[in-house]
């Protein structure tokens, strides 16, 4: 039995682990950078990449998770934390708070962000609208 108490040495590579569909949101792909792995389950690190225009976004949720959070690498995607529209562009740095509601509702064709969540398996759960959705932004064809 492996020592739970202990985290492993890990070194992804960029060619290492491919994009995949099937994580958390069919619109997006996500590729493993083999944090959840080498910290057995303790933390969770993908990178998330639009695969997809939006159309109805993620919906209204929240994490229960002890620590999440977004770095925004390429591109911008634009979230409501509570009533409060927030635009996340290259660059960009966001805590999300445990239990927040939220809704990622536009992104551009370009979005890519690290995501950083305790525990790995963590989980998603849809919640009452807290206020209307603005408009996403059309892609360009």
């Amino acid at each position: 039995m492996p020592d739970l108490t202990v985290t492993k040495f890990s070194h992804v590579k960029p060619g290492d682990t491919p994009y995949l569909p099937g994580g958390l949101r069919d619109f997006f792909l996500y590729r493993d950078l083999g944090i959840a792995e080498a910290t057995h389950g303790k933390v969770i690190a993908h990178l998330v990449r639009a695969n997809m225009a939006p159309e109805n976004g993620t919906g209204w949720h929240r994490h229960e998770a002890d620590f999440q959070i977004v770095i925004m690498i390429t591109g911008w995607a634009r979230f409501m934390y509570g009533d409060k529209e927030t635009l996340v562009e290259a660059g960009d740095v966001v805590h999300q708070s445990p239990g927040i509601s939220h809704y990622l509702f536009d992104y551009s064709p370009d979005m890519e962000y690290l995501e950083i969540v305790s525990p790995a398996d963590f989980k998603s759960i849809d919640v009452a609208p807290v206020c209307e959705i603005p408009p996403c932004t059309p892609w360009e064809s």
